[in-house]
């Protein structure tokens, strides 16, 4: 299935656990200054999880300008016009991980603990697997533990852990961990009934 029609497949509104209706939908051109201030509004010490400066407006000017959904899907939670959570599949389209997407996500502290990342990552795990893509994976820095247990309730499994592989943006050194999930395709989730 093309990725267009997997989109149409997902949920265009989600319920947070305490009934909070939010849209979702993928990044658009216009949410330019909306992902900004998210991501301004995430706190000070999350910063250092990401791998781009997301607080700088230039970034974010060159993300919205230059969308591919085929590449990055960034896929929104919206809140009365406010970008609440993101959660993004990026994707390889040619070389030796090819068939692997790695997923990510972001929710504001106001908005945790409601089961709207599980919801939106796995939206993705479900575009990744109608997309044709066997895996995916997530990379978290090792005090990322609440990141991680999200991700192992929904079906991810530690890979590997390197101590003090990675630094962040302040050149610190954290440990590496990477989770991963096998997907079966819509054949196979067809031969189970």
């Amino acid at each position: 299935m093309s990725l267009e029609l997997a989109l149409k497949e997902i949920s265009k509104t989600i319920k947070s656990d305490d009934g909070v209706e939010l849209q979702i939908r993928p990044l658009e051109s216009k949410d330019e200054n909306a992902l900004l201030g998210f991501f301004k509004k995430l706190p000070e010490p999350e910063l250092m999880f990401f791998k781009h400066r997301v607080t700088d407006p230039e970034v974010i000017k060159n993300w919205c300008a230059n969308i591919d959904l085929g590449t990055n899907l960034p896929l929104l939670a919206i809140e009365n016009g406010d970008i609440v959570a993101v959660a993004t599949l990026h994707q390889k389209l040619g070389g030796w991980k090819r068939h692997i997407g790695r997923i990510s996500a972001s929710v504001l502290t106001k908005y945790r603990q409601k089961g709207i990342a599980g919801q939106l990552v796995q939206a993705l795990v479900d575009v990744a697997r109608m997309s044709g893509l066997s895996k995916v994976e997530a990379e978290f820095i090792g005090m990322q533990e609440g990141g991680q247990k999200l991700f192992a309730m929904l079906g991810f499994t530690h890979l590997i852990k390197l101590e003090d592989y990675v630094q962040d943006l302040q050149a610190i050194d954290h440990d590496y961990v990477l989770m991963g999930m096998d997907l079966m395709t819509d054949e196979e989730y067809a031969g189970m009934g």
